[in-house]
This record gives C-alpha cells, sequence and structure tokens, in this order.
C-alpha cells in the first residue's frame, strides 16, 4: 500500500514540474512580435457609418511561449476604432499567450466622426503591444467622408448639389409633380437596399469631365466591381420627361427600371452618355415605357443587359451592350444580353401581360457578350400585339440559327464569324474600348453617325476613315514624326 501511494505522489510530482515547465515564457527583453502588416487601412468611409471589417495577424516566431501583458488601443474608450483581441470584443486585453509558432488574429473596425467638411479626413490611430517590457505598435488609418443623409421622403422640387455626397440610407422617393435635380459632378451613394424611387421627374445632368455617380456605400477597393450592393433607380410608369446625362450607374441590383407593371400609363427617359455596370439582375429593365438613347455602356449584369418588355417605344443609337458576366461566385450565364418581348409571364396563376411595342430601333450598336449558348439576342412576340424592331448597321452576337435575311428588321448588320467586337479587356478591367483590330471600326452609318457626332468620352468620331459601331470611338495615336 505504501509504494503505492509512493508511485502515486512521484507521479504527480512529475505532473507538477512538467505543469511548472509548460508555464514558463521567454523573458528576454530582446523578445519582438511580427505583424502580417505594420499598418491597418481602411479606403473612405461615410461618417458615422461603420467600416468593413479588416484584420491583423500577430506570431510568436520562437519555440517557447510568449505572453503579451498588454494589446490596447492607444487612444482607448475615445477612439474611433474597435477591435476584436482573439475573440474578445474589447478595446483592451492583458496577459495574452501565444503558443511557440502560433499565431491570433485581432479584427479591427472604425466610424468616423462628421467633420462637417466635403474633404475626406484621416483619422488615426494604433495598437499598442508590450512583451516583457518591450514596446511595439502597429498603425490604423481611415479616410472619413462627410454627407448628406437621406431618408425615404425627398423634399419637393429638391436639387442636390456637387459639395458634399449624398448617402440614401433608405429607400427614398420622389413624389408625382416633384422634380429632383442632380447637379453634375454629384456623388449618390445607396445603403444596402436602398434605392431612388421616381414618380416625378428626375433631371440629372453631368458632363463628361464631371459625370454624375450612383454607386453603392461601400468605398473599399473589394467592393469597387461587386453587384447586388443596394437596389435600382425606378421611374414608375407616370413618370415624363426624366433626364440621365454623362451619368454612371454601379453595382446595383437593377441598375435603372422604367416603368411598372402596376400603374397606369408609361414613364419617358432620355439617356445620353450613361455608362451602366455589374447589375445583378439588369442594366436597363423596362415595362411598357419610352426611352431614347445614345452612347451608353450597358454592361455584367447577371440575367439581361437590357430588357424591353410589354410594350412601348425604344431607341438605340451608338450604344455598347456587352454582358460579358462572371468572377462574382454566380453560376454561367444563359440568358440573353438583350431581350425584347411584347409578353411577360409573370406566374401560372395570373394571366400573361401583353403590350405593342410600337418601336424597338438599335442603330450603329454593338451587342455581344459570353451566353453560353452564344445567342445575345432573343425576340418573343405574341401575336394580339405589335412587335416591331429594327437593327440597322449593328453588330449581333447571335446563334447560327438565329435569322437576320428580313430586311425589314436587319440593315447591313454584322454576325456570325468575325462578329467578336474585339474589346480590350471586358472582363478583369471591364474595359469595352476597341481593339484596332476590331470589325466595329471606321464601319457604323455614317448619316446616324452625323446625329451623335462626339462619343461616350467627348471624343469626335470623324476624325479618321468614318465613326466606329458602339459607343466608344477608336482613335489611333498618331506616329510621332
Amino acid at each position: 500500500m505504501k509504494k503505492l501511494i509512493y508511485i502515486l505522489i512521484f507521479v504527480l510530482s512529475l505532473g507538477y514540474l512538467f505543469s511548472c515547465e509548460d508555464e514558463k515564457y521567454l523573458s528576454s527583453s530582446d523578445v519582438k512580435l511580427h505583424f502580417s502588416v505594420d499598418t491597418v487601412m481602411f479606403d473612405t468611409v461615410f461618417t458615422t457609418i461603420g467600416s468593413t471589417t479588416q484584420h491583423l495577424k500577430i506570431y510568436n516566431p520562437f519555440d517557447q511561449k510568449i505572453l503579451i501583458s498588454s494589446v490596447k488601443l492607444a487612444k482607448g474608450e475615445t477612439s474611433n476604432f474597435r477591435l476584436n483581441i482573439n475573440g474578445v470584443s474589447a478595446n483592451e486585453v492583458q496577459n495574452l499567450e501565444i503558443a511557440p509558432y502560433d499565431s491570433l488574429y485581432i479584427f479591427v473596425e472604425v466610424t468616423v466622426d462628421p467633420s462637417g467638411q466635403n474633404l475626406p479626413l484621416v483619422v488615426k490611430d494604433s495598437i499598442e503591444f508590450v512583451t516583457n517590457a518591450n514596446r511595439q505598435d502597429v498603425d490604423l488609418m481611415a479616410w472619413g467622408q462627410d454627407f448628406n443623409l437621406v431618408k425615404r421622403a425627398i423634399p419637393k422640387n429638391s436639387t442636390w448639389t456637387n459639395d458634399k455626397p449624398y448617402l440614401v440610407y433608405n429607400p427614398a422617393f420622389v413624389d408625382s409633380n416633384s422634380t429632383l435635380t442632380i447637379e453634375a459632378g454629384t456623388k449618390i451613394y445607396f445603403h444596402k437596399d436602398a434605392g431612388l424611387f421616381v414618380k416625378g421627374k428626375i433631371i440629372a445632368k453631368g458632363t463628361v469631365e464631371n459625370p454624375i455617380h450612383f454607386s453603392g456605400d461601400r468605398l473599399e477597393d473589394v467592393y469597387s466591381n461587386v453587384p447586388d450592393q443596394w437596389s435600382r433607380i425606378l421611374l414608375y410608369s407616370g413618370s415624363k420627361n426624366n433626364v440621365f446625362e454623362n451619368v454612371e450607374i454601379k453595382n446595383a441590383n437593377i441598375g435603372l427600371q422604367v416603368g411598372n407593371i402596376e400603374d397606369d400609363g408609361f414613364a419617358t427617359v432620355k439617356l445620353s452618355n450613361v455608362k451602366i455596370q455589374n447589375m445583378a439582375y439588369a442594366g436597363i429593365f423596362a415595362l411598357k415605357s419610352d426611352i431614347v438613347a445614345d452612347n451608353c455602356l450597358v454592361t455584367n449584369c447577371g440575367f439581361y443587359a437590357v430588357a424591353l418588355l410589354v410594350g412601348g417605344s425604344y431607341e438605340f443609337n451608338h450604344s455598347t451592350i456587352a454582358n460579358y458576366w462572371g468572377g462574382y461566385g454566380f453560376k454561367a450565364r444563359s440568358t440573353p444580353a438583350v431581350l425584347i418581348s411584347n409578353i411577360l409571364s409573370i406566374s401560372k396563376d395570373k394571366p400573361d401581360y401583353v403590350g405593342d411595342i410600337v418601336k424597338a430601333d438599335f442603330g450603329n450598336t454593338i451587342i455581344a457578350g459570353n451566353a453560353i449558348d452564344g445567342n445575345e439576342l432573343f425576340l418573343k412576340g405574341n401575336s394580339d400585339a405589335i412587335l416591331n424592331y429594327k437593327f440597322d448597321r449593328c453588330i449581333l452576337q447571335v446563334a447560327d440559327t438565329f435569322k437576320t435575311s428580313n430586311a425589314d428588321h436587319y440593315i447591313n448588320v454584322i454576325r456570325g464569324k468575325g462578329s467578336d467586337p474585339k474589346f480590350v479587356d471586358p472582363y478583369k478591367k471591364m474595359n469595352f474600348e476597341l481593339d484596332t483590330l476590331s470589325p466595329a471600326k471606321d464601319v457604323a452609318k455614317v448619316a446616324i453617325g452625323k446625329l451623335f457626332p462626339f462619343d461616350l468620352k467627348g471624343r469626335d468620331r470623324f476624325l479618321d476613315k468614318g465613326p466606329d459601331i458602339g459607343a466608344l470611338e477608336r482613335q489611333e495615336k498618331k506616329a510621332a514624326k
């Protein structure tokens, strides 16, 4: 029995010794932590609106444990930054252990206080680390932007100026008999699920040098081309004489919806020099409406770049409709870049909506993309309604079975082999300029070109052999003498 007790005491003693050994940490004042970055950076965030989360990784490069006496924000509770230290939401943590050759994460968020100025302001702090009386720090830096906050109803006959950006935080409405005027150079950002819903009228006139921007409110680089960050701009049926000129719309679910089924009447809009890009569903989604468009670039949408449905009158000249959807983690696109249909089926339980499309004319326009069936144009007609369309000197990427022999509908179109418009880089850089070997170069219909002598970027279409098909005119650089 005594022998058993001695053995037990011996085993417990060994355990105690090993336990004491386990508690040993590197004690040298030369011990330094390693960090994944020396500065945690945030791109521009809106004042009072929280940022995305950045992270910092801390490494123990040694073969023994390290005990960090303190990890804290230098400015403490007065800081604009917030920390989550190894799973603990706190701006200071003490006695933090890192195993040999191990690491831990610190997650950082920031909120910027309003400054009352239309200038990016820099917010700084640092995370301080104390290990064996050795102090280290990692800088924190964020740029903030003051803004005009918009929630729900917009005052009657408002004008949005370019002195500060606008943040539309909730769905915002322009009421009937009211006009929203937007000045050149104004930037409008939308929070998640927000949008601009117009029953009255919107006049958005930018310039080539100072366009008007509509996009999501996440300004970090990682969000720069991510779709579905906000809802849409919707012009209700009955909204008349809308104007979008030198405007850029990005990263929504639908860029511009013109008309709706529920309301009577039709919407009208004039689009000139408009870019609509990176939409989860559609770039232009039109229902029984009237659209006149020139120099428009509509690209990279999850379903349709342009959908013209259930009646209306539509005219697109010198436009580029190019749907090279991809790279967002969604499945390949099987829908066409352009859909024209005088019928719309909502569900099996409801009757179809049918309306006369009295005109759907496309002149000097490119319709292209990467649909899996190779067909970027689809026409769907109901014999009970009019479906009147025309493609005049257009590039059409369509399937081999698509017939374009009817001269009432197709005039000198380019299709089939040789119809690849050869954009510079439609995928990674979303550059829809024409390559020097593009079949669109110098072959547009001159009569239409003269109506729109300058392209989307304000370049003269008549400085070379002839105007190019599409919204963007390629101008070769002249060789130096």
